[in-house]
């Protein structure tokens, strides 16, 4: 991930994100576990969730070799700050914002406006600042994903909507938004991006943000199994965190943005799938549509991005 954005081929991007989905979705499984492990409230548990990927981003930096194309055009210190640092402030109102609406209007209106809103807005976003377009593949893509979406998650009924809560969830989808942008415009700027500093980077702004709020809930859980708390902990900053948006990160670089919208719509497809095989939840007729929505748009709109790859005469990424 310390290679040059642009050196990485848009195929490998598309499996990093896929990759970064299906890992997101585990971290709903894993914070349940902790939910019932200890009292660690869900502000908490992502301060904790980026400290320690921040430093296992560290670690992996530290020891990683990073060779840089001879051609590369290094970054500039301010220029590297500066991403680093508007990318953790868009972390942190995607999270932040996303958890203050889960409390205010429940989990599956806020799962649905916040991951829903998103690829709207990136798809806008992009095609007004970034100038990339969508096309009717790409509409159909996102209109069979929503869709999936609303099934899968509000498919059980009893969701409650209140005007607060989609509020903060489109705040949060915001914040993802602006992210999933940001990257994709500098990846499209060249030079020497090093996308593992800027994951890094990144992580210890959004830390630095969640603190004070992490604080104010209690930073130390109590719990009667802390070694299982701690492995569960571990396993969070690990795999959903360190290792899913490092490669997210790296993959939005190269991937047109609506696309990495819609792919990483495959976490609540992944949550859904763990929360029937390990947490005992009931298979329902919902959960399979929307699961079979959203999968069928992701791989649609993963080959139609391959494609336009391998032959960008026609248009798919204009510069």
């Amino acid at each position: 991930m310390s290679q040059a954005s642009l050196g990485l081929p848009v195929g490998r991007g598309l499996l990093y994100l896929i990759v970064a989905g299906a890992a997101w979705g585990t971290a709903g499984a894993a914070a349940s576990l902790v939910y019932r492990t200890s009292d660690m409230g869900a502000v908490t548990l992502s301060f904790w969730r980026c400290a320690a990927g921040s430093v296992l981003l560290l670690a992996a930096r530290l020891l990683r070799p990073r060779a840089r194309p001879a051609s590369a055009v290094p970054v500039p210190l301010g220029r590297r700050l500066l991403r680093a640092g508007a990318t953790g402030a868009g972390l942190a109102v995607f999270q932040t914002a996303y958890f203050a609406a889960v409390a205010a209007t429940g989990l599956a209106v806020a799962t649905v406006v916040t991951l829903g809103a998103g690829p709207v807005l990136i798809a806008l976003g992009a095609r007004l600042a970034l100038g990339e377009r969508l096309g009717r593949t790409g509409l159909a893509a996102v209109a069979g994903a929503l869709a999936g979406l609303g099934v899968l998650v509000l498919g059980g009924g009893g969701a409650t909507v209140r005007p607060w809560g989609v509020l903060l969830a489109l705040v949060s989808a915001a914040g993802y938004s602006a992210m999933t942008l940001l990257t994709r415009h500098w990846g499209r700027e060249g030079g020497a991006a090093d996308q593992s500093g800027t994951t890094l980077g990144a992580f210890v702004v959004t830390t630095l943000c969640l603190l004070p709020f992490a604080l104010a809930s209690g930073l130390l859980p109590h719990t009667a199994d802390p070694v299982r708390l701690v492995w569960l902990l571990a396993y969070i900053a690990g795999v959903p965190t360190a290792l899913a948006y490092a490669l997210y990160f790296a993959g939005a670089a190269v991937v047109r943005s609506a696309t990495v919208s819609v792919i990483m719509l495959l976490e609540p497809v992944s949550a859904a799938v763990l929360a029937v095989a390990l947490l005992g939840e009931h298979l329902t007729a919902a959960t399979c549509t929307g699961t079979a929505l959203m999968l069928i748009s992701v791989a649609g709109l993963a080959v139609a991005e391959a494609r336009g790859a391998r032959t960008p005469a026609d248009g798919a990424l204009p510069a």
